[in-house]
């Protein structure tokens, strides 16, 4: 348990003192980077540190703000780490926000590094009642000897549940509020017209998987729980809530006899993650296999393409649904 905790220590202070030394070469030439450009100028210039937290703020904010995802689109986001080039962006913004819930390991080493003394730090699901997670002894650390990444006491992915959603986009608001006080009124407006389509895919939900109570879905990892338990599901995940934690032989042979003991019909992958895993299993199982998007990293393709947070709930809701008829 000591040495544990050691390296975790040893590791954490690694990460601080390259943060710290990014830092330091801020205020040198900027290069080539991704940045706010002219574009942004007379906006609230915000970084969002992945998918669902820049979407929710473009939706609460508008016209009125500039976004930049620090999370490049269409990265996993629980293996990703942060760069200089990262911490420069930072630099030059009035807000960061950030999922929090343990979802972004680094968030609190860069937040303390970072020497924009004026940058509003949110932490969006501040407000969200967590679920925990279970733990065995050797996720105690954020990363394991192998460097798969763990997360916190809690499952952080509390987006996929519309009601966290709203509430997510609640704290923005008012932290775009505090920051621009002159636009309060637009921000109260769009977070209003979000929150209603909130409790409209809220509703889509209930009824449509009313019928499916206790059934359960085989997931490529467990990101589901807050889906789940505001639905009444059941999620089996192949991989741990991380999605870097693959499973062992022994893990997989007990998915397969759980998909045949409740008569699942369909594996889920993620367009993320490789699909190997999944599909070994769901032929093993004599299933389907299909994707299901925990929204955490959208490509780049998807955004270009009109797909966002309502549009892809209604993709898993329909994927579900396939899978329990």
């Amino acid at each position: 348990m000591l040495q544990k905790r050691t390296r975790k220590l040893k590791k954490r202070l690694a990460r601080m003192l390259v943060l710290s030394m990014m830092a330091g070469i801020a205020g040198l030439g900027m290069g080539c980077r991704r940045g706010f450009g002219k574009e942004a100028q007379g906006k609230v210039k915000v970084v969002a540190s992945i998918y669902p937290v820049y979407d929710f703020v473009q939706k609460v904010g508008g016209d009125q703000v500039a976004v930049l995802m620090l999370v490049p689109s269409g990265t996993e986001p629980h293996t990703w780490e942060p760069s200089s080039r990262d911490m420069l962006v930072l630099e030059e913004a009035d807000m960061f926000v950030y999922n929090g819930a343990g979802m972004e390991a680094w968030a609190e080493d860069i937040t303390q590094s970072v020497q924009n003394k004026d940058l509003m730090i949110v932490e969006a699901s501040c407000e969200v009642e967590l679920l925990k997670i279970d733990h065995d002894e050797d996720h105690e650390e954020d990363h394991d000897e192998e460097g798969h990444h763990h997360h916190g006491e809690f499952d952080p992915h509390v987006w996929l549940s519309p009601e966290n959603a709203k509430i997510e986009m609640r704290t923005i608001m008012e932290a775009l509020k505090k920051a621009d006080p002159e636009h309060a009124e637009i921000y109260e407006k769009n977070f209003q017209a979000a929150s209603q389509e909130c409790d409209k895919l809220d509703a889509e939900y209930r009824a449509a998987l009313s019928p499916y109570e206790g059934k359960h879905i085989v997931v490529a990892h467990e990101a589901y729980g807050y889906l789940c338990h505001a639905y009444g599901l059941e999620q089996i995940g192949i991989e741990g809530v991380s999605a870097d934690q693959e499973p062992d032989a022994a893990r997989m042979r007990e998915i397969i006899d759980m998909a045949k003991e409740y008569g699942i019909k369909c594996i889920f992958f993620e367009e993320l993650v490789d699909p190997k895993v999944a599909k070994t299993i769901a032929d093993e199982a004599g299933c389907q296999t299909a994707a299901l998007s925990p929204l955490d990293g959208l490509t780049q393709e998807d955004i270009d393409s009109g797909r966002e947070y309502f549009s892809v709930m209604r993709d898993n809701l329909n994927s579900i649904l396939k899978a329990f008829a």
